[in-house]
């Protein structure tokens, strides 16, 4: 009787492997993952020493101990992550970023915030703080008509997946202020919240599906946050623009009671701002100086 090959091997350990990945708290791994698993295990489960990370992943891929999700990378290339039992898109489109969090349109969603059902997963990984080295400059208006007459720019940084697409998004570094632990189907993942989205959106309006659907989502949003917990953000995370008046439009046009819309207007205003970036045709909001699309 000749020796038992790798795979017989692999298959004698077998209840030792799947069992290392039911008490695993971690169900999404890369190759790297992977790799390192099987070296540090290796020994224990008795496995041949040749046994290579590509054997390994096969054979638990073979016995259906963990699924493949290829995924495409903005480069257009592509790789895989391995799932064990199931995953969410929303933790797959996690994986693919260390310390990333759900934004946008993303966020609206699990909120309850659209009725839709986006094929869009925006995950926001925070640049690194330099502010030490940034000064913050005086606004002057010609400066801030300039840079809302281009249209906004889109990340490029965009994965797939199955029907999905993943748009990682590196965003002001704010320390994750806002962010929170969000129960999704009895797993936790990061979320921003209710506020943190509104401000989000609010922002950058084509990560939520336009100007509209914005304003769905504070209008969906009534009576679900505080709008001075809002206020008190917003000041943290310290923009350049002054995003208060739009805010304090969507709550006005959504129908939020005045003295909650009261509690934006003690934020001076000193500027004529704009909804959103690109419009070519506009209607102006003399209670908020600022620039809307025509006839919204």
């Amino acid at each position: 009787m000749g020796r038992p090959s790798r795979t017989e091997i692999m298959q004698y350990a077998k209840p030792l492997i799947v069992d290392y990945f039911s008490n695993a708290i971690q169900t999404i791994y890369s190759e790297n993952d992977i790799s390192e698993i099987l070296r540090e295990n290796k020994k224990e489960w008795r496995l041949s020493t040749v046994t290579t990370t590509t054997d390994f992943i096969k054979f638990l891929v073979n016995k259906k101990i963990l699924t493949p999700i290829k995924i495409s990378n903005p480069k257009g290339t592509t790789f895989f992550k391995y799932i064990f039992k199931n995953a969410s898109p929303f933790e797959i489109a996690l994986s693919l970023s260390k310390g990333a969090y759900i934004s946008h349109y993303s966020a609206m969603f699990l909120h309850h915030l659209t009725d839709n059902i986006p094929k869009k997963i925006y995950i926001n990984k925070e640049q690194v703080n330099r502010a030490h080295t940034i000064t913050k400059q005086e606004l002057i208006q010609e400066n801030i008509d300039k840079a809302f007459a281009k249209s906004m720019r889109i990340t490029n940084n965009i994965f797939s997946f199955e029907n999905y697409q993943v748009y990682l998004l590196n965003g002001k570094n704010v320390n994750k202020l806002g962010v929170i632990d969000f129960d999704l189907d009895g797993k936790v993942i990061p979320v921003t919240s209710i506020e943190r989205t509104l401000i989000d959106i609010t922002v950058r309006p084509s990560y939520a599906g336009g100007v509209q659907e914005v304003l769905n989502a504070f209008a969906a949003a009534k009576g679900r946050f505080s709008v001075n917990r809002l206020i008190a953000l917003l000041k943290k995370m310290n923009f350049t623009y002054p995003y208060h008046q739009a805010i304090g439009f969507y709550l006005e046009k959504a129908g939020y009671e005045p003295k909650l819309i009261d509690l934006v207007k003690r934020i001076e205003i000193k500027y004529k701002f704009y909804l959103t970036y690109g419009m070519k045709e506009t209607d102006f909001s003399q209670n908020w100086q600022i620039y809307v699309p025509k006839g919204f």
